[in-house]
């Protein structure tokens, strides 16, 4: 699991890190408002801590901007600011959950665990881009409404691209969440650039609207419109 830590007090931000780490989370580390909302929008994350007194652009900013852009990550948001008040506005921003410091790392992680599942849960319904629809439980995809002959390792790549829409997926991030080959010696590079091309082929070859793009040097990203 990834979390990105949104935080600029270098104290709570480290203990967290480390925290988290010890639970087996990939655990990073934003300092900025501006360090962190570039990662939110750039990298695939699971869940996301985030402070609301950030330099550079704050919380709540950050939350709004998330949500416009269709992303659907948990983000339990973790402040100093405990009045009713803030915490229906961190809501009506697009939290999904509150923490007030100080706080108990067992109930970060207890909120954490809660969010993830209800995640999960989500995850299980249909994904949508465009024409684009995949179910999930029966294994099925279709563009347009015609179904799409996809092998196995194929409709897992779809799936993953699909989960984080609109964000940017390494080859780095394919070979650990896809084909569980994180510490491969030698890169699976190659493989995973002929799945992709196998898989485009499939979705965008007769499609007027191209899905999947490739950013060079950087991975691949699964979204309406030119890359």
């Amino acid at each position: 699991m990834r979390a990105l830590i949104v935080e600029d007090d270098g104290k709570v931000a480290g203990a967290l890190k480390v925290g988290l780490t010890a639970e087996g989370y990939e655990a990073v580390v934003s300092r900025t408002g501006e360090d962190g909302y570039f990662r939110a929008t750039t990298e695939p994350f699971d869940v996301i801590v985030l402070d609301l007194g950030l330099p550079g652009r704050d919380g709540l900013e950050i939350l709004s901007g998330l949500r416009s852009r269709g992303l659907t990550v948990p983000v339990l948001v973790l402040t100093a600011r405990d009045t009713v008040e803030d915490r229906v506005s961190g809501l009506d921003h697009g939290a999904d959950d509150y923490l007030v410091k100080p706080f108990a790392f067992a109930e970060l992680l207890a909120r954490l665990r809660s969010l993830l599942r209800r995640g999960r849960s989500e995850q299980s319904l249909r994904m949508v881009l465009t024409d684009l629809e995949l179910d999930p439980i029966a294994r099925v995809a279709q563009r347009a409404g015609i179904t799409i002959d996809l092998t196995a390792r194929e409709f897992d790549l779809l799936a993953y691209l699909l989960r984080y829409q609109g964000q940017v997926v390494s080859r780095e991030m394919l070979a650990r969440d896809v084909w569980k080959e994180p510490s491969r010696g030698t890169p699976l590079d190659n493989v995973i650039d002929v799945h992709v091309t196998r898989l485009r082929r499939k979705i965008d070859a007769d499609a007027p609207q191209k899905l999947i793009h490739t950013l060079r040097g950087v991975g691949f990203t699964l979204k309406a419109g030119a890359s």
